[in-house]
């Protein structure tokens, strides 16, 4: 069916939107990419996206110099696709938004901003599983659009204040004085509504924790450590004395037992799967 579609509107905007040639019609599938991608749902999505990539391996070359290169009976067309360069740090949202203003096909931009912010976000989850309420405020962001409840416009102006606060979000651990795996422990550990002073006692116990786990001696994250109850039990009572010496007093027993609780098992999530912390 998506092939079918795909061809239609191929062939309802190659004359109308774009003119003839075979320039216009790798422009013809650029422009087709921004339709599907900002209007069809996400299950979608990679289907066709593979159709349309097919299509376009067919057409052109790529070289190292971003140049596409394509023959049609003998003559020579060249195309110069200059992309962007992403890097959450250094993205100047003025230059940004004059450029969306101007952009031809606006879908297009919408989408690649979206597959950045989708991508980095995913990297960033990796590193601090406690950013889960990025990840929803972006669905909603997207669904909210889908549904119709904000224009083109607003979608995208929405996505680049999503990405402003994914930026400080990304920086926060500097703020904080704190690497990225201490910053995780750090959201794990707070509370609502904390001190200064109740704050500087979290982030020790953060970095203290850390570096019980992963340096001291005896050494609790030993090999295969969570395919154990004794050694789980070794690592859990580490982590309970740490937090025990440094969480603030303001800490109630319940409140200390859910942190504990929180810590151990995304330890544990994290050693299961391999992943960091694992010995």
């Amino acid at each position: 069916m998506y092939e079918n579609t795909i061809t239609s509107l191929y062939e309802a905007c190659k004359p109308e939107v774009l003119g003839r040639g075979m320039g216009r019609e790798v422009a013809v599938f650029q422009y087709l990419r921004g339709v599907i991608e900002a209007h069809i749902e996400q299950k979608d999505i990679d289907a066709i996206s593979l159709k349309i990539a097919e299509l376009l391996d067919e057409s052109v070359v790529v070289d190292g110099a971003e140049v596409l290169k394509a023959q049609q009976n003998d003559a020579e067309y060249q195309i110069i696709q200059k992309g962007k360069t992403w890097d959450l740090s250094k993205i100047n949202f003025d230059k940004l938004r004059e450029e969306f203003k101007q952009a031809t096909y606006k879908h297009i931009e919408i989408a690649d901003l979206r597959a950045f912010l989708q991508h980095k976000l995913e990297l960033m989850l990796q590193q601090n599983a406690t950013r889960t309420d990025f990840a929803q405020r972006l669905q909603q962001i997207i669904d909210t659009y889908n549904a119709g409840g904000s224009s083109t416009e607003n979608y995208y102006e929405d996505l680049m204040q999503f990405t402003g606060d994914l930026r400080a979000e990304d920086e926060r651990h500097i703020r904080e004085g704190l690497n990225e795996d201490e910053l995780e422990l750090f959201d794990l550990l707070k509370k609502d509504k904390m001190t200064q002073e109740e704050t500087q006692k979290v982030r020790l116990a953060a970095k203290s924790l850390l570096h019980r786990l992963l340096q001291e001696h005896p050494k609790v994250l030993v090999q295969d450590w969570y395919k154990d109850t004794q050694t789980q039990k070794l690592v859990r009572s580490a982590v309970e004395q740490v937090l025990d010496n440094n969480l603030p007093e303001s800490y109630d027993r319940v409140l200390f037992r859910e942190k504990c609780d929180n810590v151990f098992y995304l330890v544990l999530e994290y050693a299961s799967h391999g992943r960091k912390w694992a010995a």
